[in-house]
């Protein structure tokens, strides 16, 4: 099947599109909350770091598990409900334990709701750019085999296989090839809320935070697979909308109550008891410490 001018630019820009959402929602939040691109590297390398462990697992080990208990016939109610609670609770799992580890152990410092929204930029805004790329790589193939003997470059028995599978991709309405530059959109609103939701673990120092975030993003990513196979593609993305917005009320809700500025004390006597420090007295290391809650306390 040969494509048309207009479906190939349509599926290059939706290519484009994912790319640059992920990159202008960093400019975005650098510029609104003057945050540095390394508090996006950060998020991005614990993306990158997180999938490391996370394709191997699910590739070797929680496929293996689903065939060994039998879930494999998606059309049964029981069997999809476990197979995409499953996939979505090894995605929290190990997303946003990589998060909850960068925050401990290396970004150490960002105790700030817009700090969060930075990491998350670059947590989502990596993963919009390596799909991005992916989907780009994907079109380069696919007008790379047009005209082409598929038996000279797949194995016999999966000729038609790939035939049928280039049929669908260039038959694909336009909408429907500019779905993934919608989904990334979502899922960017999405991280935002995870490192938000992750960040409460150490400004108010209650591990519960964590399995919540773990379990939003189980909730997120399971509910998807289960509706893409009951509702088609269009109504799975319409959920996924309806979580976005969810997320960015999440975001909201948060903002205050972690703090984008610094709690005005002067004057009030400190919660603790302590002498309050003059505006030119430098902090000692035990302050420094406790600054990092001061919201929380508050």
């Amino acid at each position: 099947m040969h494509a048309d001018s207009l479906a190939i630019a349509i599926r290059g820009l939706n290519a484009l599109l994912m790319m640059a959402l992920g990159l202008t929602l960093g400019v975005v939040v650098a510029r609104r909350w003057k945050q540095p691109w390394g508090l996006f590297g950060m998020g991005a390398a614990t993306f990158v770091l997180s999938q490391v462990a996370h394709i191997p697992f699910n590739s070797l080990v929680l496929n293996a598990l689903l065939t060994r208990l039998g879930w494999t016939d998606l059309t049964s109610v029981g069997t999809l409900v476990g197979v995409a609670a499953s996939l979505g609770l090894s995605a929290g799992v190990f997303e946003e334990g990589a998060r909850w580890l960068m925050f401990r152990f290396w970004a150490r410092k960002a105790r700030r709701w817009d700090e969060a929204l930075m990491i998350g930029a670059g947590h989502g805004g990596i993963e919009a750019i390596l799909l991005g790329g992916l989907a780009l790589y994907a079109l380069l193939q696919a007008l790379a085999l047009q005209g082409t003997d598929l038996a000279s470059v797949v194995p016999a028995d999966q000729v038609e296989i790939a035939r049928m599978q280039l049929e669908a991709y260039w038959a694909a309405p336009w909408y429907a090839a500019l779905l993934g530059a919608l989904e990334r959109v979502f899922a960017l609103c999405l991280h935002l809320s995870l490192s938000v939701l992750v960040l409460q673990v150490f400004v108010r120092r209650q591990w519960i935070w964590l399995p919540l975030a773990i379990a939003w993003h189980a909730l997120v990513d399971g509910a998807a697979v289960a509706a893409l196979q009951h509702v088609g593609v269009y109504w799975t993305e319409a959920l996924v909308g309806v979580f976005a917005l969810l997320s960015l009320a999440i975001v909201a809700a948060l903002r205050n109550l972690s703090g984008t500025t610094p709690v005005d004390t002067a004057g009030a006597p400190p919660a603790d008891g302590r002498p309050a420090r003059r505006q030119d007295e430098p902090p000692s290391a035990e302050r420094l410490d406790d600054s990092r809650f001061a919201v929380s306390r508050g």
